[in-house]
């Protein structure tokens, strides 16, 4: 399936338009982060969330003020869960100190009397989760080992099967893609919870998958092409999988944009973090990959050109002399 045809897009040209784009993102991200902080999600700041289902619609700002009462001073997170019809309510309370055996649950228990004192009707718990000190900061510590493990797998592998000039710029362009996610769930505030670290590595490698098929399509390219420049080789190899590129992100895009739009609150973290990634992740493996393979190589020779012979070298060898032909003696 074709879409797009013999394309002659120059991609490298915006190369430092694309660099300072992402830049100014990512350094918006930082002071977002350094100002607001990124949200954490239970997981990895520990807590108790419970989720409760009224008879009746309720009103958060009254929810809120009953847990007031008896959670006063504490940044209690009190939101609607889910869409206005399910009458859902999530409340959020933060962890106390080292809670450990059955205080964990006695945070549960009070927003319930809390709820059931304060006689806003009829409701009933749907959901609780607990987590402790102790399991939170073992989640961080694996969410942190998990992404630099993946990271640096993909380094050693690319620099194997290809050059390390190529390796650098696919490590570049999978960090470039983790900051900008991470700007753009600072700017959102959407919790840091498991699915969005379960997203950010999903987004790593299909990034990943991208760029290396770029990137093996420039390989190709080399061994018929050695007389090209480096930015050529590249260029044209972008445009040959261009097609290929635009149908894999969108199809995937269309499915990340159905599980935001349907998925539920549980799944909206990831489906965001996905739409982002889709995008960013797309973004450079055409631009920001190869504009790092470009100046990691500089404008040395490429090594498949050094092997041919160029044209100054045929032309100094020195030409050997034809060997006159003897006649036919007649018979």
């Amino acid at each position: 399936m074709h879409i797009l045809k013999k394309t002659n897009i120059d991609f490298l040209r915006w190369r430092w338009h694309a660099m300072v784009l992402s830049w100014i993102v990512v350094l918006a991200g930082v002071g977002v982060i350094a100002t607001r902080g990124l949200p954490r999600g239970v997981e990895f700041a520990g807590g108790t969330i419970v989720i409760t289902q009224f008879e009746q619609p309720p009103s958060v700002q009254q929810v809120r003020g009953a847990l007031d009462r008896t959670f006063g001073g504490q940044n209690v997170v009190v939101q609607q869960y889910g869409d206005a019809a399910s009458r859902q309510i999530m409340v959020r309370v933060p962890q106390a100190g080292a809670e450990t055996g059955s205080s964990l649950s006695e945070r549960a228990d009070a927003v319930r009397t809390a709820l059931q004192q304060a006689n806003l009707g009829a409701f009933q718990v749907v959901g609780t989760e607990i987590v402790s000190p102790t399991v939170s900061g073992e989640l961080t510590r694996k969410g942190i080992t998990a992404t630099v493990l993946s990271l640096g797998g993909i380094l050693l592998y690319i620099a194997f099967r290809y050059q390390f000039g190529f390796a650098v710029g696919a490590v570049v362009a999978t960090l470039h893609d983790l900051m900008i996610a991470l700007a753009f769930l600072a700017f959102f505030q959407y919790d840091m919870t498991l699915n969005v670290i379960a997203a950010i590595l999903t987004v790593s490698g299909y990034s990943t998958n991208d760029t290396i098929v770029i990137f093996d399509r420039v390989r190709e390219n080399l061994r018929g092409m050695r007389r090209d420049s480096l930015n050529h080789v590249i260029n044209v190899s972008i445009n040959q999988t261009l097609g290929r590129t635009v149908i894999t992100a969108g199809t995937t895009l269309l499915s990340a944009v159905a599980l935001f739009l349907f998925g539920g609150e549980v799944l909206r973290g990831f489906a965001f973090t996905m739409i982002v990634g889709v995008i960013t992740g797309t973004y450079s493996s055409v631009f920001v990959a190869a504009a790092i393979v470009t100046i990691w190589r500089g404008k040395g020779p490429l090594k498949a050109a050094a092997r041919a012979p160029t044209t100054a070298a045929v032309a100094q060898q020195p030409q050997r002399k034809a060997k006159p032909q003897r006649k036919a003696r007649a018979s």
